[in-house]
């Protein structure tokens, strides 16, 4: 698998004239070799010549952790005397066109460029992207997995079985990242709780607030799972909103023009349709509901190793979906000072038609007080 993705890559890095890539922390260098490095002050840094062997530079107090892969990349530890810096320099050579990490730090880079002074650097994402954008089967699978995983806990939310009114939003919260773990997750990436006139900020920060009787509650989490043979794990990421008692007319309304558009931009999400017309769908629906002004962000992401990452659904992206894409659709409509609402699930393109990965209830969940 590792070798075939190299082998894709480099056909990128030919047809974009980039002779070498250099990729160090984020999801890039899993992808592509199978190793996550640690977000450390010690280099740690993949590179890969257009044409030749990949090394990958680790510290030699990180290298246990690395599972060598033959014919992907050689393994070069370096000591804490050494210099990474100059033995990435080494390793690269005197090239015309580098793509680096977009993640990598900066000290790095800013030390690569006076050691590599006649290279011109470029963005990695702009070479491994597209292909990361595009999952196989087995990534599909790993997607479908958590978002299975994360559709179980969703359903115990809806049900009553998550206790709310009385609780902070912050306890909701941890007992939402509990859940998840216990449902397979390795790790939580995040667990929105916005309880009340808080749902109309799209990311609050779940605090001390108590939920009370008579409220929307907004929850938004996902995490990712363990590492698979690909060595790196796949993203949940799901949003359902619960009524602590009877929903007030005014927010029946608002939930309704919602759901709609949220199922129309699910099944406009076809292949061969350019993101931004996904997001025109769910826009659309909602400004002709009346609720226009306050859809105030993007319909959707892609996600895979990464909870954020291409494609964007997203007016101004032309990219026009393909088998394999993953991508949320999240629309929400948020009224500062009163209360907002926003549903998500994950969905693949596919050739048959776009396959949400998420099969919980759409419909506004009511819980007793």
């Amino acid at each position: 698998m590792h070798g075939a993705r190299l082998g894709r890559v480099r056909a990128a890095m030919d047809e974009q004239g980039v002779d070498a890539l250099l990729l160090s922390v984020g999801a890039d260098l899993p992808w592509l070799c199978g190793y996550e490095a640690m977000p450390l002050e010690r280099l740690t840094m993949l590179v890969v010549p257009r044409d030749g062997e990949a090394s990958l530079v680790v510290p030699r107090l990180e290298a246990p952790r690395v599972v060598e892969r033959a014919g992907v990349f050689t393994l070069v530890p370096w000591d804490e005397t050494d210099d990474p810096v100059e033995l990435v320099a080494a390793l690269v050579g005197p090239v015309g066109v580098a793509a680096i990490g977009d993640r990598t730090w900066a000290r790095f880079l800013v030390e690569l460029l006076a050691r590599l002074d006649r290279t011109s650097f470029r963005r990695a994402s702009e070479v491994v992207g597209p292909l990361r954008a595009v999952k196989d089967e087995a990534e599909v699978a790993a997607l479908r997995r958590a978002g299975a995983a994360a559709d179980r806990v969703a359903t115990q939310l809806r049900s009553g079985d998550i206790p709310l009114v009385g609780r902070t939003e912050a306890a909701i919260s941890a007992d939402l990242g509990r859940r998840l773990v216990d449902e397979g997750h390795h790790r939580v990436n995040f667990a929105i709780v916005a309880a009340g006139a808080n749902a109309a900020s799209p990311h609050h920060e779940p605090g001390e607030r108590v939920v009370r009787a008579g409220e929307v509650v907004l929850c938004d989490f996902g995490g990712t799972l363990p590492p698979d043979d690909t060595g790196a794990g796949y993203c949940s990421d799901i949003t359902r909103c619960v009524y602590t008692g009877e929903p007030p007319a005014a927010f029946r309304d608002l939930y309704a023009v919602l759901e709609d558009a949220q199922a129309q931009a699910v099944a406009a999400a076809t292949v061969g349709t350019p993101c931004e017309d996904v997001d025109a769908v769910a826009r659309r629906i909602i400004t002709e509901g009346g609720y226009g002004d306050h859809f105030i962000h993007r319909t959707g992401h892609g996600i895979g190793i990464e909870e954020h990452e291409d494609p964007y659904v997203v007016a101004g992206n032309c990219t026009a979906l393909v088998a394999g894409h993953a991508f949320s659709v999240e629309p929400g409509i948020y009224v500062p000072g009163e209360w907002g609402a926003r549903l998500e699930d994950i969905v693949v393109a596919a050739d048959a038609g776009p396959d949400p990965l998420n099969r919980v209830d759409h419909g506004l969940a009511v819980v007793e007080a």
